[in-house]
C-alpha cells in the first residue's frame, strides 16, 4: 500500500512523494500522525546539507499520533492508543544505551533516526522502533498541538539546563531564545536559577522568555552581549551558560561571559562549518575549569512520561510556543517554509492532521 509524505529530494530540494507504508517489526509500531511540527533541524538538513546528501527521505521528527499497528511482541501498547513520539528513538539493547548514552545507540547521534537515516513523521504513516520503550501514551487532558512540543523542543531545551548543571541560585545566561532556547529558559527556572539572562531580540520571544522565568533580557542589537552581561554582573560573569542558538563562534562569547569553574550546556545544532573556536586566554589557557558539554536530547518512553507530567500538572505551558496553527496535511510545506524564512512573529508552527 502506498502513502504520501513530504520529503527531502536532495540538498536544497523538497516535495511530496509516494512510498510504501513501512513494515512493522515484532517490537515496533506503525503510527498515524495527528499533530506534527517542523523544526529548524529540518532546515539545516535540507538547505545546509548538514548531515550530507539525502534523497527522497521523508522529513520531520516531531509528532503525536495514533497507533494503527503493533508488532507481535509489543506488550504495553495497542491499536488506537494516542502517543507522544520522541524525536530520538534509541535501540535500548545497545551497548551505548547500557553505558548511559542511548541517544548515541549504534554510533554518534544514531538514536536520531527520523529524517536522519530513516523516513520521518511527515507522512500518512510512520514506523517507530521498540514501541514499548520509545512511545508514551498521550494524556487525555493534553492538547495534541501543545503536546507535540514534547517530541523535541521540551526535551532538547531542558537538556540544555541539565548539561549546564544549573543549580539553585545560579546566574544563568541562555543564548538564543527560539523555541529550544525558550524551553532552556523554562528548564533553568525549574532547576532553580537565581538570575536568568535571555539573549534575543524578537519582541514575542522576549515576552515568552519573561513568562518562562527570564529576569533580564540581553538584546544583541544593543551591543556586545558579553559586555552587557559583564556590566550587569559587576564584571563577574555568570555561573552557567546554555547555548541554544548562534553559530560556531558563539562559544567565544559563552566562554568570555562564564566564571571560572562554570559550565556551558550546548543544545544548538551546528549545521555548517568545520571547527568551533574557543578563546585560549579566556578559557584560562586550557586550565580555567570552564567546561563545555554538548549533547543530543535523551529519548524514550520514561523521558516523555516525565515531561508530559510537567504539562499535565501545570508546571510548564508549551502553548506559548505555538504562534502558527494549520489544519490539514496539505499545509506541511507552508509550515516548513515558515521555519526556513523565520518571520518576526514566528516561534513555532504546528500542523493538525
Amino acid at each position: 500500500m502506498k502513502m504520501k509524505g513530504y520529503a527531502m529530494l536532495g540538498i536544497g530540494k523538497t516535495g511530496w512523494i509516494e512510498k510504501e507504508v513501512p513494515i512493522c517489526g515484532p517490537l515496533d509500531a506503525i503510527v498515524k500522525p495527528i499533530a506534527v511540527s517542523p523544526c529548524t533541524s529540518d532546515i539545516h538538513t535540507v538547505w545546509e546539507g548538514a548531515i550530507g546528501e539525502r534523497t527522497d527521505m521523508i522529513l520531520g521528527h516531531e509528532a503525536v499520533g495514533e497507533i494503527v499497528e503493533v508488532g507481535s511482541l509489543v506488550k504495553d501498547l495497542k491499536v488506537g492508543d494516542r502517543v507522544i513520539v520522541p524525536a530520538i528513538t534509541p535501540d535500548w539493547g545497545s551497548l551505548e544505551a547500557q553505558g548511559g548514552y542511548a541517544m548515541h545507540s549504534g554510533g554518534m547521534l544514531s538514536g536520531w533516526k527520523f529524517s536522519n537515516f530513516k523516513d520521518g513523521v511527515f507522512a500518512e504513516y510512520f514506523h517507530v522502533n521498540e514501541a514499548d520503550a520509545n512511545l508514551a501514551r498521550l494524556p487525555s487532558s493534553l492538547d495534541p498541538a501543545a503536546a507535540v512540543m514534547l517530541s523535541d523542543m521540551v526535551p532538547t531545551g531542558l537538556h540544555g539546563a541539565e548539561l549546564a548543571d544549573v543549580q539553585y541560585g545560579d546566574s544563568v545566561c541562555v543564548i538564543g531564545i527560539g523555541p529550544v532556547g525558550l524551553m532552556s529558559v523554562a528548564g533553568a527556572a525549574l532547576r532553580g536559577a537565581g538570575r536568568l539572562f535571555a539573549v534575543g531580540s524578537r519582541p514575542n520571544c522576549i515576552e515568552v522568555a519573561k513568562a518562562y522565568g527570564a529576569t533580564d533580557i540581553i538584546n544583541y542589537r544593543y551591543g556586545d552581549i558579553v559586555t552587557q552581561i559583564m556590566d550587569k554582573t559587576g564584571g563577574k560573569g555568570v555561573d552557567k551558560v546554555i547555548v541554544a542558538g548562534g553559530d560556531n563562534d558563539t562559544f567565544i562569547q559563552a566562554i568570555d561571559m562564564l566564571k571560572p569553574g562554570g559550565r556551558i550546556g550546548n543544545v544548538n545544532y551546528l549545521g555548517a562549518g568545520d571547527f568551533v573556536r574557543i578563546p585560549r586566554v579566556q578559557w584560562g589557557c586550557g586550565m580555567g575549569h570552564k567546561t563545555i558539554a554538548g549533547g543530543l536530547m535523551p529519548g524514550g518512553r520514561l523521558r516523555m512520561e516525565k515531561l508530559a507530567a510537567l504539562l499535565v500538572n501545570g508546571r510548564l505551558d508549551t502553548s506559548r510556543l505555538l504562534t502558527h496553527r494549520f489544519q490539514g496535511f496539505e499545509h506541511l510545506e507552508e509550515a516548513l517554509l515558515l521555519m526556513k524564512d523565520k518571520p518576526k512573529d514566528l516561534i513555532k508552527p504546528v500542523v493538525i492532521l
